[in-house]
């Protein structure tokens, strides 16, 4: 196959756009409503985004994921055996039955005892007006590109005050929060700060990434809950 031009390898409209799974090359790719999403060139900040939060975590045992992609962040945290049970939460339904059709080898395998997928929009589940129900030790959010660059508009209440309120307020005592941005994001900060009771730690992790000839700076946005873990 040509690596400059794509192959198709699945595309299923949704009533939030179009999702489709191409490959070019050796290289996956998730395109959202024709919009870029992700691909396979550089997976590490989505590898970093469960490590980093997991290493701060003494017993992270019950984890929520805010967006499959295509799949690093899940197997990242399944990877930590301190882990007992992941729920990873997805709007579009079609990437869901294209990992448990083991489409892509990406993606596929996932589900498994310890982990399970669910087609709902998370803001939904933070709110508790969907399904899993927490709490959760650690919650992580990489729904979209980060404020700044959504692909979906609907996702901007995920990063204002009341969407960082209701993910706060899913945590366990003690839980961690920690939000995946494409980009530094000050506002973000801001309203984690502004949500954060006064024992709560927030904190900004600058991931500085070389991609395809360009320096960015990728970001989480962390807040931890205060209390006793396990208490």
């Amino acid at each position: 196959m040509d690596p400059a031009r794509p192959e198709t390898l699945a595309r299923e409209k949704t009533p939030d756009g179009e999702v489709a799974l191409r490959r070019r090359g050796d290289v996956l790719e998730l395109v959202v409503d024709g919009t870029f999403a992700m691909d396979t060139v550089d997976t590490s900040t989505e590898v970093l985004l469960a490590t980093e939060a997991l290493h701060r975590h003494p017993a992270p045992a019950h984890v929520l994921v805010g967006g499959l992609g295509l799949g690093f962040t899940a197997r990242a945290v399944l990877d930590d055996p301190r882990v007992r049970h992941l729920d990873v939460v997805e709007l579009a339904a079609p990437l869901v039955a294209w990992a448990r059709d083991g489409l892509v080898p990406e993606l596929a395998g996932l589900e498994d005892g310890r982990c399970r997928l669910h087609v709902a929009d998370v803001a939904q589940v933070l709110r508790g007006a969907a399904g899993p129900a927490g709490p959760w030790d650690v919650v992580l959010l990489d729904v979209d590109n980060g404020p700044g660059f959504l692909v979906h508009s609907r996702n901007a209440g995920l990063y204002a005050a009341a969407g960082l309120a209701a993910a706060r307020e899913v945590l366990a005592p003690g839980g961690l929060l920690v939000v995946w941005s494409s980009h530094r994001a000050p506002d973000l900060l801001a309203d984690l700060r502004a949500v954060a009771e006064p024992t709560d730690a927030v904190a900004e992790v600058a991931l500085p990434v070389h991609r395809e000839g360009r320096d960015l700076d990728y970001a989480l946005y962390l807040l931890r809950r205060s209390g006793m873990v396990g208490g």
